[in-house]
């Protein structure tokens, strides 16, 4: 459901993973996540694509991973997190650690907190 709360609000959303399973593909469809990346070995690369072809820098950009190979993706992007039981190693790096585990909540969490840090910029921006 965070997903689809995250593309009702405009916003694009992907999965970027070296993992290659119908499982996801399945999931993606399901969802309707525009942006689908199995085998990715060097995802800071397909990030960088994806925000040329959006037309947005990598500040702009909101990125959970849980392991080592999203480690490099995490430090370059504008606002990174992890589940609360990604590695130690990215929940030290990361501005957000979630309270929920992945697959256990964690992206509705952050598609959440995402949507009402957009909710209150708004209403900063009203009162100026």
């Amino acid at each position: 459901m965070g997903i689809k709360l995250l593309q009702k609000a405009g916003l694009v959303t992907a999965i970027v993973t070296q993992e290659r399973t119908r499982l996801v593909a399945r999931r993606a469809e399901k969802l309707a996540i525009p942006e689908l990346h199995q085998g990715v070995m060097d995802k800071l690369s397909v990030i960088r694509d994806m925000a040329e072809r959006h037309g947005i820098s990598l500040h702009q950009i909101a990125y959970i991973g849980d392991d080592v190979n999203d480690m490099e993706a995490l430090n370059a992007v504008g606002f990174s997190a992890a589940p609360a039981d990604g590695l130690p190693q990215v929940r030290k790096i990361v501005d957000y650690v979630c309270r929920l585990k992945g697959g256990e909540g964690a992206v509705r969490e952050l598609s959440e907190m995402i949507l009402l840090s957009r909710s209150e910029t708004k209403v900063i921006r009203k009162r100026r």
